[in-house]
């Protein structure tokens, strides 16, 4: 048998038989036919070849990629240190954002812990978990309620339609993130504005300069400052912890800032957008405060914003499901086709905000996954049911089928939800 678990003259996996293995190699899927839905060549996927011969553009084992679309493969392969996170190691199964001719990723920098694997992952992880256990992230509760009304009474004094995104889930979300890691005031608009600039799938050398050097320029000052006067935030406690450099702090909070600005406010617009457009669930969800966890998690899952998946290297040569994967090779793992799996979850292509979501991966699994789920779901809890208990006459403003999408964007969601607030 051939190393690559492939008889060539079948092109059916030996050892399970699944069905005929792509030739060419699959690219990853990216053209949805909903909103909601992940592309539909994943359901083929993960039913007649869960482990597909991937095409990666490139980096390294350019022509060794693999796309993973079962949940139980995603969870094995994230749950495995054969697997490495480490940068450079990682070939790109989409074009990298302008033309180049070769792509060598660099090592993660020193305190960029997201790209490194153990024991350096969690040394620097260890650094930041007591701010996001559920007790710590449970006595922020009443700062992210406070900001939740102060946003939603501000969407309803300024007119109709308003925009969800702008008025409330981007400056709300970026506010609780900057409160919690003592991001003063007059950086937060400069530095939301040029991380998502990186969170685009396209954009010139040029804006990529100008994003870097602004960020970094504006955290080195910051943690500057935090050394002279650390205060109770984060920043300040990472900013006196012995042993750290001004580096490494400053790509620790750029890590977290990355993380956080992005991803729960694309997840608390693309979830509204989601209730609005299953009015039967979204009744359930006001009739029923108590579903609001559940909820919560459904949405995580349906939805599964991180739509381009993650990705890990192989260390050595490892059998998945019936497949030998070579050291060396990209592994990406599907992580809307994870969440879409019959074989864990009932009826998974429909919303139910009464259905158990257990087990998902929106937020990964294994020792990499992320470090604030805690406070996105926390975050999520409370402004969700807040926004439809204060506007219960919310509505979209436009057909659904006009609501821009974030197809072009690292992470999933809606660029812009206007809404009828009904006040």
């Amino acid at each position: 048998m051939p190393e690559t678990g492939v008889r060539p003259e079948t092109g059916v996996r030996p050892e399970t038989g699944a069905g005929p293995v792509p030739d060419p190699p699959v690219t990853l899927p990216q053209t949805r036919t909903c909103p909601f839905d992940p592309p539909p060549e994943y359901a083929e996927l993960r039913e007649t070849c869960p482990v597909a011969p991937l095409a990666l553009t490139v980096g390294p084992g350019v022509g060794s990629g693999w796309l993973v679309t079962r949940l139980a493969d995603v969870r094995a392969v994230l749950s495995d240190r054969r697997f490495s996170h480490r940068n450079e190691l990682i070939g790109l199964p989409i074009p990298p954002p302008f033309p180049m001719d070769t792509y060598a990723p660099p090592p993660a920098a020193p305190g960029a812990f997201i790209k490194m694997d153990q024991p350096d992952h969690s040394r620097y992880r260890r650094l930041l978990a007591r701010r996001f256990t559920m007790r710590s992230v449970a006595a922020l509760t009443p700062m992210i309620t406070r900001l939740t009304e102060e946003y939603l009474e501000a969407m309803a004094g300024s007119g109709r339609p308003v925009d969800l995104v702008s008025a409330f889930a981007e400056p709300f979300t970026v506010r609780v993130m900057c409160e919690m890691l003592g991001v003063p005031e007059a950086l937060r608009e400069p530095l939301s504005r040029h991380l998502a600039v990186l969170s685009r799938m396209h954009y010139t050398v040029e804006e990529l300069i100008t994003a870097c050097t602004a960020i970094a320029e504006a955290l080195q000052d910051l943690v500057a400052a935090k050394r002279t006067d650390p205060g109770t935030d984060l920043l300040g406690e990472l900013a006196t912890a012995e042993g750290l450099t001004d580096e490494e702090v400053v790509n620790l909070a750029w890590a977290l800032l990355g993380g956080g600005f992005d991803t729960t406010a694309n997840m608390l617009a693309l979830g509204t957008f989601a209730l609005l457009a299953h009015p039967d669930q979204l009744a359930l969800l006001r009739a029923r405060p108590d579903l609001a966890d559940n909820a919560v998690e459904q949405l995580l899952r349906y939805l599964t914003i991180s739509h381009l998946g993650a990705s890990r290297a192989a260390l050595e040569d490892v059998d998945l499901n019936g497949v030998r994967i070579k050291a060396g090779d990209t592994v990406v793992l599907a992580l809307p086709a994870a969440n879409r799996d019959p074989a864990h979850f009932d009826a998974p292509d429909r919303l139910d905000i009464t259905a158990p979501a257990q087990g998902h991966v929106a937020f990964g699994h294994g020792e990499h996954q992320c470090i604030g789920q805690n406070l996105a779901r926390a975050t999520l809890r409370i402004a969700l049911p807040m926004l439809f208990a204060r506007f219960p006459d919310l509505r979209l403003a436009t057909p659904a089928d006009d609501v821009p999408l974030r197809s072009d964007m690292l992470h999933y969601g809606v660029h812009e939800l206007l809404v009828e607030t009904g006040d």
